[in-house]
């Protein structure tokens, strides 16, 4: 998977002991254990206790490694599953794999933990304001929900932010929707406790069975014509001019983005050709690129030097062809002609299409496109 783990370093000799060094950025004084196949997962087990060297230093040895098993699983916690150890954006981690028999020494870090059984601290959460349960779309001649998470100092503070606009908003951050949901709101706390996520999401829900029409471009596709050339001149020309009159934002192309997943995906790339002007971020998850293999390039101005820069992620789990295509997409867009465009492409090479690994690599995603080495303007 592109993207964040658990780092394991070990070097290889022939002790008959494996020692363990863990680092962790929560200098908490609560103990740490390790779990694994060596001991069935059993977490209350205090022969599996790490000894604390110091705040955020913890040591272990297994005294004699032949008596583990040859393909060593394990994960920490702190005295259950409800405290087990996260990745630094509040997902869980796969186990940790080792060969036993090769191996010394190993170094670990985690960067958090579960606490009572939560990613997030509460006190984080962003404030989720519905703008509308029926904001009018005169494009279409309908009505949707459209909310607004922002930042959870928002009422507070007096800072302008930059805007990231997400289709399919049943499934961002709705706890019984479903198919699940990205948990949005929790991945802004957890960005937002580690000093980040000043960012506001616009949610637009879908269309229910409307959704694949609104969703499908204005052109010839393996789907035939659909409403997505409207549907994109609202998000441009109508909801962005609302929000940034009501909200305190960042009205610029270069803090200005469009993402979604799937379909949701597809239709934000083709918002972004449309609109290049409106935005300069594009956040393109698993995009159903099969409805429209042929991308029409002809709507961005090549002679314009605005920057744009795509965030593309897939799954090789997901078909046999979403990442070949997600690759030919970036390839096609880089052979265009237009240099000024910058990809950040992820490959999970177990990710499948589903709301809840989309949300995994949401904080990711949004840390790259607005905070990676730039500073938003207050």
């Amino acid at each position: 998977m592109t993207g964040e783990k658990p780092s394991t370093q070990h070097t290889v000799k022939g002790s008959e002991s494996l020692s363990i060094q863990l680092t962790t950025a929560d200098d908490r004084s609560e103990p740490v254990y390790i779990a694994g196949n060596f001991n069935g997962w059993k977490t209350e087990d205090e022969q599996y206790r790490l000894k604390q060297e110091q705040p955020g230093l913890f040591s272990f040895t297994f005294k004699n490694k032949h008596l583990l098993p040859g393909h060593l699983e394990y994960k920490y916690h702190r005295g259950s599953w409800a405290a087990a150890e996260l990745d630094e954006y509040g997902n869980p981690v796969a186990n940790r794999r080792l060969e036993t028999l090769t191996v010394e020494k190993v170094s670990d870090h985690v960067p958090r933990w579960l606490k009572d059984g939560l990613a997030y601290d509460p006190a984080f959460l962003p404030e989720i304001q519905v703008i509308s349960e029926q904001f009018e779309i005169p494009q279409l001649i309908k009505t949707r929900r459209i909310a607004a998470l922002l930042p959870h100092d928002y009422q507070e503070s007096e800072k302008r932010y930059p805007v990231l606009y997400l289709q399919d908003g049943q499934n961002l951050f709705d706890e019984y929707a479903p198919f699940g949901n990205w948990g949005v709101d929790k991945k802004l706390a957890v960005m937002a406790e580690r000093g980040g996520g000043d960012i506001i999401i616009i949610s637009i829900d879908h269309g229910e069975k409307e959704r694949i029409d609104e969703f499908t471009p204005s052109h010839s596709t393996k789907l035939g014509y659909g409403d997505g050339k409207k549907y994109v001149r609202f998000l441009a020309d109508t909801l962005k001019t609302y929000v940034d009159k009501h909200f305190r934002t960042l009205p610029e192309r270069e803090q200005t983005g469009i993402g979604g997943s799937s379909m949701g995906g597809l239709i934000s790339i083709y918002a972004g050709l449309m609109y290049p002007e409106v935005y300069g971020k594009l956040m393109i998850f698993s995009p159903s690129l099969w409805v429209m293999p042929n991308i029409h390039f002809h709507f961005l101005n090549f002679n314009d030097s605005q920057d744009m820069e795509i965030y593309l992620y897939g799954g090789e789990e997901e078909s046999v062809n979403m990442v070949p295509n997600i690759r030919r997409f970036q390839k096609a867009f880089e052979d265009s002609g237009n240099g000024h465009v910058k990809f950040n492409l992820s490959v999970d090479p177990k990710g499948q299409h589903n709301e809840a690994r989309w949300g995994e690599e949401f904080p990711r995603a949004v840390e790259w496109l607005f905070f990676n080495n730039k500073e938003a303007k207050k």
